[in-house]
């Protein structure tokens, strides 16, 4: 049932609840289908941890029963597994912008056509220079992302998994005590039965004279009959109890498993963001160590730069004229 359990001494559900009126799965008792099929959700507005997980579930074997509570908390291990691995992707980010910056940075300072002249000459330079420039461009991206990105990434909730272990083991308690109080339930029921039964065949040999049972051994038989209802009443008290406390345990904690999960996912999406954010602002300043190189490109001209080479290399101004006879 996707239903929490009827709390004990609500209007909506009796102290005592008869077989007919609930069923129990896995020594914990709900309200039966046909009796009530609805029962009013703690958050129905949302699809909320506290409304969906009271029953346990068969696990992806079929062999063995899962409860609703390790289903949540094994979603939260694995969201925190996941915010692991995307610091992980992170940092691989990093060092592939790291040895790019690198790279870059060495090419910047390759002699190759150092000598070309001219505003061609001056273009080529610059884009060297830019290269440089785009190498810290990169550095400072690389820098960012491990203090804004990967660093809270790791950081947040360091101690989770610990904080979970101990509530793990506060319901996992809780739970084992209720299942106790189920048997002791289940053992007072059947002792009352016993005694039931032992009562009605004391009766009847006494009431058709098969025996020579007196009335006071009928008395005993019936005083153990109510001593037995009485335990089976208690028993049951105690059980009712030990499933409010539980109940109770269990909406506290999966409001805050929730609450934890809204708040990674929310932490997450901001570093995205952040993520985001950094590339944006280092696809702009690529752009602008590549500006002064476009501006010097433009202003190539073959012509000026043919006038400047010859003034500076020519080996004279009279051309060769023909041989006379």
């Amino acid at each position: 049932p996707r239903f929490p359990p009827q709390i004990p001494g609500s209007p909506a559900a009796p102290r005592r609840q008869s077989k007919e009126s609930s069923l129990t799965i896995n020594c914990v008792t709900f309200p039966h289908p046909d009796v009530m099929p609805e029962q009013q959700l703690l958050k129905p507005s949302e699809w909320s941890y506290c409304d969906y997980f009271w029953a346990d579930k068969k696990d992806s074997q079929g062999n063995n029963t899962v409860s609703g509570f390790e289903i949540l908390l094994q979603k939260q291990l694995k969201g925190k597994q996941m915010q692991k691995e995307m610091a992980e992707f992170v940092r691989e980010r990093i060092k592939i912008e790291e040895e790019y910056a690198k790279n870059l940075s060495k090419l910047s300072q390759n002699s190759l056509a150092a000598q070309e002249e001219g505003t061609l000459g001056e273009a080529w330079a610059q884009l060297k220079k830019s290269l440089a420039d785009e190498a810290e461009v990169h550095l400072k991206f690389s820098s960012k992302l491990q203090s804004e990105v990967e660093k809270p990434l790791l950081n947040f909730r360091e101690n989770f998994k610990k904080d979970m272990k101990k509530c793990d083991h506060h319901i996992a308690d809780l739970r084992k005590h209720l299942t106790s109080r189920y048997a002791a339930v289940e053992k007072a029921r059947k002792a009352l039965t016993e005694r039931q039964k032992d009562l009605e065949v004391k009766t009847q040999q006494l009431e058709v004279k098969l025996s020579n049972k007196t009335e006071e051994e009928i008395k005993k038989a019936r005083r153990k009959s109510t001593q037995a209802g009485d335990d089976l009443m208690r028993c049951v008290d105690l059980y009712n109890q030990a499933q409010s406390k539980w109940f109770e345990e269990m909406v506290t904690t999966t409001l805050e498993l929730e609450r934890l999960e809204v708040e990674r996912v929310e932490m997450i999406r901001q570093h995205l963001c952040q993520y985001t954010q950094l590339r944006h602002e280092t696809d702009m300043f690529n752009q602008s160590t590549v500006e002064l190189v476009d501006q010097l490109l433009r202003k190539v001209d073959p012509a000026k730069d043919r006038e400047l080479w010859v003034k500076e290399h020519k080996t004279g101004d009279i051309r060769p004229v023909d041989m006379e006879i």
